[in-house]
């Protein structure tokens, strides 16, 4: 069996890494954007990597490989891929999304679990041709509370894949696992461009007391930008912390 892996950021690092260690046999070719950490290994372990810098190369790379493989795995790549792609492992394509799917489908799921109070963790799930809807393999809930911001719930779920994937890949690599569909009418999907317009505060609006605090710590992650507001023609950013008062 060979599987296809496209793997990014510390997440798809991490699991290459164990990947190479605990079923070296499996992989047929490894992806990654321009990671060097990720080619490094790959070439002490004699692994086939191809490293790409836009879609468009990562289908022609793949595509015209003529390569067969039993499955393909998104860990925690951030392109969409096209149906072509998603056609061509044997047995379909599985995502690693950091949200509870349905909820918060798309992008900044970070944000709008904390905006929308919804209920977080990670899911493993197959690709099909629209955005996080596929069928559900696996999930893990990940609690959170008043002091976690949008960077904690980013690395609580990046360690959370981290495990889900270790834990659920020896299941899926034999076969023995089930397939859930989702019900999207529950839940949420966002995009990208909807960030930086719900982190505007009106200086002449009314917010919930719960509402502004959980818009603020949403939009706190340090090295990125938070919520906005503007008065006299001036934009200023504003972050939260908030800490539990001990006894």
């Amino acid at each position: 069996m060979k599987n296809l892996f496209l793997c990014n950021d510390h997440v798809g690092l991490d699991i290459f890494r164990w990947l190479v260690d605990q079923y070296r046999d499996d992989i047929g070719l490894v992806v990654t954007i321009d990671n060097d950490q990720i080619k490094h290994i790959a070439k002490e372990a004699n692994v086939d990597c191809v490293s790409v810098t836009t879609s468009q190369q990562l289908q022609d790379v793949i595509l015209y490989s003529n390569i067969s493989y039993e499955f393909g795995f998104l860990i925690w790549w951030p392109w969409i891929i096209d149906v072509p792609l998603i056609q061509l492992p044997r047995r379909g394509f599985i995502n690693t999304h950091p949200s509870l799917l349905p909820f918060n489908r798309g992008k900044h799921y970070n944000f709008w679990t904390i905006v929308e109070q919804a209920p977080f963790g990670v899911s493993l799930h197959f690709v099909e041709e629209g955005i996080d809807c596929g069928d559900i393999i696996a999930q893990a809930s990940i609690p959170y509370g008043w002091e976690d911001t949008g960077a904690t719930l980013y690395s609580a779920a990046s360690r959370a894949m981290i495990d889900l994937f270790k834990n659920v890949y020896p299941y899926i690599r034999e076969g023995s696992f089930s397939r859930k569909p989702q019900d999207l009418s529950r839940g949420s999907f966002h995009r990208s461009s909807e960030l930086e317009v719900a982190s505007k505060i009106d200086l002449e609006s009314r917010y919930l007391a719960r509402d502004l605090l959980n818009l603020l710590r949403a939009r706190t992650f340090p090295g990125h930008p938070a919520c906005w507001f503007k008065d006299n023609d001036q934009i200023y950013e504003v972050r939260v912390e908030i800490k539990r008062k001990k006894p």
